[in-house]
């Protein structure tokens, strides 16, 4: 078998990587149910389960609705902390029975796999997506990547049957500038799927800060090195283990920034409720100072200054509105207000994907927008930036508008409509911007609860086939490099 060259790092990138300091994590983290079946939690956790609901998921482990087998339990001391006074973050990571009531959804949501030239890369859009870790310090029951956390097989275009990879620096950076080669010599678009540059990476997983420094950092150059101008670490690590953006992490981020100026930096946080990020009192009250001004968590606190203090990288936050987590407007205001005093951007908020029981967590579409337009009542420009986005298999979707009213001779109308509009399609983009009209269906989950309502759809949401052009196009690039030579 052909052997591919191992990666070669640059003087500047040993440099970079050489002046990186690791420091030791003590994040308590409880691995699964078994600590809290068998009482080998810490005694002063073990009360977040109640007896009864150890015995209920008990009944469950090994059979079809064994929630473990669906998502795995893992929660941090910091996070349980928390949890004491805050249902909203219990939810957020203690399993229930009900997440198996009904397993309906998509094994590989966005059929994402299409669009992975090589193993633990997403190219799906102009910018690129890598798996670089298949965990969290603690797991969201509602996972959007439930399938590469749970190790879930998952079915490829081609039909092979296989669990998600993880990327490797050696194939990204091969496939990355093979990729902007051709797009440069074909007068810059690529020839088959009409895309520019590949200029932006996000780092995801999993969470990219589970690694250590060192990791963090040898993809960070890689990246830099492979000409890419832009990079965003998607981290919910900030409300999970506040203490991991410490000293050393942002020593590493200036050093970065000193070696590679011209790279953009972007923290993709994720906090879904206010009690995320608040102190709290005992009794569960936010505290706030003299002046009436919320305190944050200390940990969170500094975590968040020590980032936004850095005026050349970015924070920004996005969310999914979940049922029973943060389906309220109230919650949703004082989250935007206060991220963005404390010097972030609200990006987007999500309804729920079609996950394998995403019928568990999901609120209704159309009572998402509702919420969220609530809560941006009262909140100023700067403060009310975040869109409500839903990701379909074309592409990442807004809900642009939900009417009351019905429009005048627009037969299905009667009860209002709900507009959507593409912001994000594959390859060359070619639908973006264009609009779905359909009737409300106040209970809509997902799009197919939509199907037969449709007025007007020039996206072509629902006449949708799945095309293979992006997805071969990129996996011809991908096979034309040297492959590396593997065993077993």
């Amino acid at each position: 078998m052909i052997q591919k060259p191992e990666y070669a790092p640059t003087e500047r990138e040993k440099s970079f990587l050489a002046s990186v300091e690791e420091a030791r994590y003590e994040r308590e983290i409880i691995n699964g149910l078994a600590p809290f079946f068998n009482e080998k939690a810490p005694e002063d956790m073990l009360s977040f389960y109640s007896d009864d609901e150890v015995v209920s998921l008990k009944v469950l482990k090994g059979t079809d609705r064994d929630v473990e087998s669906r998502m795995p339990v893992k929660l941090t001391r910091h996070y349980y902390e928390l949890a004491k006074t805050s249902p909203s973050i219990q939810r957020i990571v203690k399993a229930s029975p009900d997440e198996t009531n009904d397993l309906a959804g998509s094994e590989d949501p966005g059929n994402q796999m299409d669009y992975s030239p090589v193993e633990g890369l997403l190219h799906k859009y102009e910018m690129g997506l890598m798996y670089v870790v298949s965990t969290c310090s603690a797991h969201c029951r509602f996972c959007y990547r439930e399938e590469l956390i749970a190790r879930k097989d998952v079915q490829r275009l081609d039909g092979t049957v296989k669990k998600k990879g993880l990327a490797k620096i050696p194939d990204i950076v091969m496939y990355i500038r093979a990729h902007n080669e051709l797009v440069e010599r074909n007068g810059g678009v690529h020839p088959e799927t009409g895309r520019e540059k590949l200029r932006e990476i996000l780092l995801s997983g999993g969470d990219p800060m589970v690694l250590n420094n060192g990791k963090i950092a040898a993809w960070l150059a890689a990246l830099a090195e492979a000409d890419v101008e832009s990079i965003r670490i998607g981290t919910k690590e900030m409300a999970f283990y506040p203490q991991r953006f410490d000293r050393t992490f942002l020593e590493m981020l200036d050093r970065f920034h000193e070696t590679y100026p011209q790279v953009g930096l972007h923290m993709m946080v994720h906090f879904e409720h206010p009690d995320e990020i608040l102190a709290k009192t005992p009794d569960g009250e936010y505290i706030r100072d003299e002046q009436g001004f919320y305190q944050w968590i200390p940990a969170t606190g500094a975590a968040m200054r020590g980032l936004v203090s850095r005026g050349w990288l970015t924070v920004e936050n996005q969310s999914p509105i979940i049922a029973g987590i943060n389906d309220d407007p109230d919650a949703l205001r004082i989250m935007q207000r206060e991220f963005k005093r404390a010097g972030g951007e609200n990006h987007y908020f999500f309804c729920g994907r079609d996950i394998v029981a995403y019928k568990a967590f999901n609120v209704p579409i159309e009572t998402a927008w509702n919420i969220l337009n609530e809560s941006q009542k009262g909140l100023s420009g700067i403060e009310n930036h975040a869109r409500l986005s839903i990701t379909h298999y074309k592409g990442k979707t807004e809900v642009n508008a939900v009417t009351n009213e019905p429009i005048p001779g627009l037969k299905g109308s009667e009860n209002g409509v709900v507009i959507f509009k593409l912001l994000r399609n594959a390859a060359a983009a070619p639908d973006r911007g264009k609009v779905c009209i359909v009737g409300r269906n106040p209970e809509a989950l997902w799009f197919d609860d939509y199907e037969d309502r449709v007025l007007f759809d020039e996206a072509g949401l629902f006449d949708y086939s799945r095309s293979s052009m992006s997805g071969d196009a990129a996996r011809n690039l991908a096979s034309s490099m040297p492959q590396q030579g593997m065993c077993g």
